[in-house]
């Protein structure tokens, strides 16, 4: 029998076990270390997106993003050259962005699916969570760099630390929605985003209240466009105008996107509307689903 083994010849050698134990432990701090560095990396991932009150979103969410704020032409998305771009910040007192703002509004909260000047010719936006349709799976600034061709459209980002802006992100159970000034009439070149989010399980309910916005035949001038989803891309559920109190809505899920704009010539009343978080399961009770989106 080997001197390597002891009296019963059952045993590992002593080194070898040494061995062993050595990676045992080795293994076990690996173990250890990489739970630890899990957790820290969720923590610091549940900073930025998380579940608060039954709600699945940012940690700051600001209805001014750090003096930022995104723009488009009344003719529609993608219509600014770089010099028309930076025309609508002067006229509303601000600048182009910069790439740092523009971070910095995206950190607390900035989301928009929409390619806009920036300063130095640079075109971008701003994404918080990718989705399929936004960001090419991405976060972050997605950048189409500096343009040499300033005669490119597209919307724009500007900056102004002092605006007051309209709109903003609403996760109340329930809210009151009103146009810029109500109960004055609104000013005229206004362009207002409300995002609503309430909890998962919950759809949202839209009651109108007051509504007297400029009416035209196809509603260009002034309208309020109401879509099902979380950005003004998909789920469009329609456009209004006009003094007509519109039917209620309620959203197929726990999101809902508002826009108004008005252009530069006649102004009105404005609107009040009122929206309401209602558990799904409580809707199948109801009879009348003409308000619904479909």
């Amino acid at each position: 029998m080997s001197s390597e083994h002891s009296a019963n010849g059952s045993s590992w050698p002593e080194d070898i076990i040494a061995q062993r134990t050595a990676l045992i432990c080795t293994r076990r701090r690996m173990r250890v270390f990489a739970v630890i560095w899990a957790i820290g990396f969720f923590l610091k991932e549940a900073q930025a997106w998380g579940f608060r009150n039954g709600i699945f979103h940012n940690s700051i969410w600001l209805e001014q993003a750090a003096g930022v704020y995104h723009r488009e032409s009344r003719k529609g998305r993608y219509q600014l050259t770089y010099k028309e771009a930076k025309a609508v910040c002067k006229y509303e007192g601000g600048t182009l962005a910069t790439y740092d703002q523009l971070e910095a509004a995206r950190q607390i909260g900035l989301h928009v699916c929409a390619a806009g000047w920036y300063d130095k010719g640079r075109v971008g936006y701003p994404i918080v969570k990718a989705g399929a349709n936004c960001g090419f799976g991405r976060v972050g600034i997605i950048n189409y760099g500096y343009r040499l061709n300033k005669s490119e459209r597209w919307d724009v980002y500007c900056y102004n630390p002092n605006s007051k802006e309209c709109g903003g992100t609403l996760t109340d159970q329930q809210r009151i929605i009103q146009s810029p000034g109500y109960p004055e009439e609104y000013q005229d070149e206004q362009i207002c985003y409300w995002h609503i989010r309430v909890r998962y399980g919950q759809r949202i309910r839209m009651h109108f209240l007051e509504f007297d916005v400029e009416e035209d035949t196809a509603c260009l001038s002034d309208f309020l466009e109401i879509y099902d989803s979380y950005d003004d891309i998909t789920g469009f559920a329609g456009r209004y105008c006009g003094d007509y109190l519109p039917d209620d809505l309620i959203s197929t899920g726990n999101v809902m996107t508002l826009k108004f704009l008005s252009d530069a010539s006649v102004v009105a009343g404005g609107f009040q509307m009122e929206y309401i978080a209602v558990n799904s399961s409580l809707l199948h009770f109801q009879n009348d689903t003409s308000c619904c989106f479909t």
